[in-house]
């Protein structure tokens, strides 16, 4: 798909330069910029994943919403506005994306979700993104139905998403057992086992090993030369030095969602509630976990990106 074909799509010239010429490109996603962290951490950090991808051999294509247009690719300026803003900017899902290019939500400026992230990725003609965590399904989701949009977007957009596991907040078995129902490859990266965000393993498995950026690059081609639409998630571990343990995350956890629930926090704004709670409750140290393997998953997306280039994807 050529990536000049939406009209309501604004991609930086550098980026479109990269497109053009069939070289690597790595999306990357907003809300971490407005929901995922404190200012200035999170401009700062949204910068380092820029330059990590770039010594990595691949170009950076940060994606928003920003006054009504579909951006891939953003500039520090934007990157320092929406840093500035924090949860004032609209948290971007699917289904936000009308409203915002309309401009009657939040002034059409919105920090993208994973979701989104992957729809203005595919159109600009982007094939892998790097995150930290996906969404996926609520803990008490049996009663509340909280499942993230994340999810149905794996099914439906071919876009490979490296991420260090589902995020720790959530109910991991529901969450893989959600995938698998619709398709999508849980890949570990260098593991047998399922990344738990903030810490190296889980309770679970993946469905595949893969060692190195050419063997998933070739599981891209092949799963996109198949016909199948879907996503696929690689899973990689957060970086040793930066793993925390399970148990002090998971008492973390613990008391974060009984808050959240006491305090009635639900919806769009329970993951950035839960995140700045796990924060706090850990001194700190899951945000120094949570920049660390955004970095990780920023070298590896752009190593897996020029892999895909080198091999004409």
């Amino acid at each position: 798909m050529s990536p000049t074909l939406n009209p309501l799509l604004d991609i930086h010239p550098e980026v479109a330069e990269a497109l053009a010429a069939g070289r690597p490109v790595v999306a990357l996603e907003s809300t971490i910029i407005s929901h995922g962290m404190p200012w200035p951490d999170n401009a700062r950090t949204a910068l380092a994943v820029q330059a990590e991808v770039r010594a990595h051999g691949a170009v950076p294509a940060t994606i928003a919403v920003i006054d009504g247009r579909l951006k891939a690719g953003l500039d520090a300026a934007q990157i320092e506005r929406l840093g500035q803003a924090g949860q004032a900017t609209a948290k971007a899902s699917r289904r936000d994306l009308p409203l915002l290019v309309a401009g009657v939500m939040a002034g059409g400026t919105g920090a993208t979700t994973v979701a989104a992230t992957m729809i203005i990725a595919a159109l600009a003609g982007i094939r892998i993104f790097a995150t930290g965590g996906i969404g996926g399904v609520h803990r008490g989701a049996e009663t509340s139905l909280d499942i993230s949009a994340d999810l149905q977007e794996l099914a439906r957009t071919p876009v490979a998403v490296v991420c260090a596991g589902i995020k720790s907040i959530l109910d991991l078995g529901l969450t893989l057992e959600y995938l698998e129902t619709h398709g999508v490859p849980v890949i570990g990266y260098g593991t047998d086992r399922l990344p738990a965000f903030y810490s190296r393993d889980s309770a679970f498995g993946v469905d595949a090993r893969l060692d190195s950026p050419a063997q998933v690059a070739a599981v891209m081609q092949a799963q996109w030369a198949l016909g199948l639409r879907s996503g696929l998630v690689v899973a990689n571990p957060v970086p040793a030095e930066h793993a925390m343990p399970r148990e002090t995350i998971d008492a973390a956890i613990t008391q974060a969602l009984a808050e959240a629930q006491a305090q009635g926090v639900a919806g769009k704004a329970a993951t950035p509630f839960l995140l700045a709670r796990v924060s706090a409750l850990t001194g700190g140290q899951s945000l120094a976990s949570n920049i660390a393997l955004i970095l990780a998953n920023a070298r590896l997306a752009a190593q897996v990106a020029v892999a895909h280039a080198a091999a004409g994807g």
